[in-house]
């Protein structure tokens, strides 16, 4: 997929415009991005997205689903193949509707625009679909899909409720993170784990144990403090079952099938090895969500 981050990097030509943020990728975007690809080959299926998140701009606090390098792959995965991320920034958010169109959407080709029916762009937000079609742009409007919304897959998330969250996503969600040295402790009980330094920024789900997948392999996650040991800071530690090699350093996308139980203190080091086991011979048995 080619990546542009201003509309002169893209070839002017026709082109059928997804536009939204995309967090997460999940079955909502899906279907605006479907309207997008089903105007081929008349017209040059294409996503504008924005990075940062507009609500992290605008002072609110946000988790994120994925970061934008998954975001983009998950873009990719679903057809598009060209994507032109715009930087959001303070001064974006002020912009009048009609120089959002002639400064991003027209240099590019943009002859439809597809969105969902929510969307609202420009200074105070004042921009809708109507909008464009006054603007002289045609619209595609993409109804919503009820229930299913980013913010909804983030409550399920910190709920822990992964299996749900899969649902909406139409796949199962993830945690992403750079591989870096930790405790050992798991190499000690006989599971060595990958321990992931997650961008501060992405959601992280809610503490416990996790059935789920990463590298091609079946993974037993945890998410927690480990308090067997009285750990206070958070870890996202993965064992890849049937996994030997080094994995330092490198970027890891950890699958979350379903959660297992809760993380908790065990009465004995052989209690804990004998839970970790269990929570593996789980982990092998688990189907992966579609």
């Amino acid at each position: 997929m080619k990546i542009a981050h201003s509309p002169g990097e893209l070839e002017p030509r026709p082109r059928a415009v997804a536009l939204g943020t995309f967090d997460g990728v999940h079955l909502g975007h899906r279907r605006v991005l479907e309207a997008a690809l089903s105007t081929a080959p008349a017209l040059a299926p294409t996503v504008m997205t924005f990075w940062p998140h507009p609500r992290t701009v605008l002072g609110n606090e946000v988790r994120l689903l994925t970061t934008l390098e998954r975001r983009l792959e998950l873009l990719e995965e679903a057809g598009v193949g060209e994507a032109l991320v715009v930087e959001f920034t303070a001064e974006l958010a002020q912009m009048e509707p009609e120089l959002f169109v002639d400064e991003l959407l027209r240099p590019i080709g943009t002859e439809l625009m597809v969105a969902g029916a929510d969307f609202r762009f420009g200074r105070a937000r004042r921009g809708d679909l109507q909008t464009f079609e006054e603007l002289g742009l045609p619209v595609r409007r993409v109804e919503l899909v009820p229930g299913i919304s980013s913010t909804a897959i983030r409550g399920l998330l910190e709920e822990g409720n992964v299996e749900e969250a899969s649902v909406l996503l139409g796949r199962p969600p993830e945690v992403e993170g750079v591989v870096v040295s930790g405790d050992a402790r798991g190499g000690t009980l006989g599971y060595p784990t990958a321990n992931l330094r997650v961008h501060p920024d992405l959601l992280v789900p809610a503490y416990g144990i996790y059935a789920g997948a990463a590298a091609g392999h079946r993974a037993a996650v945890s998410i927690g403090t480990n308090p067997h040991y009285g750990g206070r800071e958070r870890r996202v530690e993965a064992f890849l079952l049937d996994f030997e090699g080094d994995l330092y350093g490198e970027r890891l996308i950890v699958e979350l099938w379903r959660r297992l139980r809760e993380e908790r203190a065990f009465a004995s080091e052989e209690e804990l090895v004998a839970q970790i086991t269990h929570d593996v011979e789980e982990t092998r048995a688990a189907e992966r969500p579609d």
